[in-house]
């Protein structure tokens, strides 16, 4: 990477525009692809990731995995590769925002509803016929294009950053709070329900506008889901 400060200039080939989020496990930058002259973003995962064992072989084949689920409902990955030994995933640009941004303003119609369930739970269903597990389905991974039209991302990334095993749904508890599965919370081997469980939790909070659960912290929004009943809809 080019670096002008802490924002990249370029990475690879790819000439930075600006920041357009930073979580735990990547940061993630609007760029602009000169060989094919269009906007994507780019996902630039931690350096440190590089000290765990065998992480470069298991980034070129999860990389290769998530590049190969092609479906009209999933946000497409074009490329991947290692700038100055920072490994990065290019994805189109999804510039309608997110559903964590829909949901700010309260509960969606349901007509809206209706259609991201839909979508969303198509490529699930694609991805889990190829045994593919999410592992981190939340209202931030629900993205919209410019028409409005709901797109999941971030297929691998979760699986990427918890490391060890071959396996594609192997155990791990990386996730997102209120969303996770009790098995997820537990460590416990998962398979596509984690995620079944997860868009569940999405589609109370796109009717209520609310989460099932709620808490301070979370550690006790953990708890809750691991004591408490399901709650139903009022």
């Amino acid at each position: 990477c080019i670096m002008s400060g802490e924002t990249p200039t370029k990475i690879d080939r790819y000439e930075i525009q600006g920041l357009i989020g930073q979580g735990g496990m990547a940061t993630v930058y609007r760029a602009n692809d000169p060989r094919f002259e269009r906007e994507v973003a780019i996902k630039l995962m931690p350096k440190a990731f590089l000290y765990e064992p065998d992480f470069r072989t298991r980034f070129i084949r999860e990389a290769k995995t998530i590049a190969l689920l092609e479906h009209p409902n999933i946000v497409p990955v074009y490329d991947f590769g290692e700038d100055q030994g920072q490994p990065y995933l290019v994805m189109r640009l999804m510039t309608g925002g997110s559903l964590s941004d829909k949901l700010e303003n309260g509960p969606l119609p349901m007509a809206d509803v209706l259609k991201i369930m839909e979508r969303i739970g198509a490529a699930l269903d694609e991805a889990h016929r190829r045994g593919i597990v999410h592992r981190d389905m939340k209202p931030a991974n629900i993205l919209f294009d410019q028409y409005g039209i709901a797109y999941l991302a971030d297929f691998g990334i979760v699986r990427l950053a918890q490391g060890g095993g071959t396996s594609l749904t192997g155990t791990g508890t990386i996730g997102t709070p209120g969303y996770m599965s009790p098995e997820q919370i537990q460590g416990q081997e998962l398979d596509g329900r984690a995620d079944i469980y997860a868009l569940g939790v999405m589609l109370f909070e796109m009717i209520t506008g609310e989460r099932p659960y709620k808490a301070d912290s979370a550690p006790m929004m953990i708890v809750k889901q691991m004591t408490e009943s399901i709650p139903k809809l009022q």
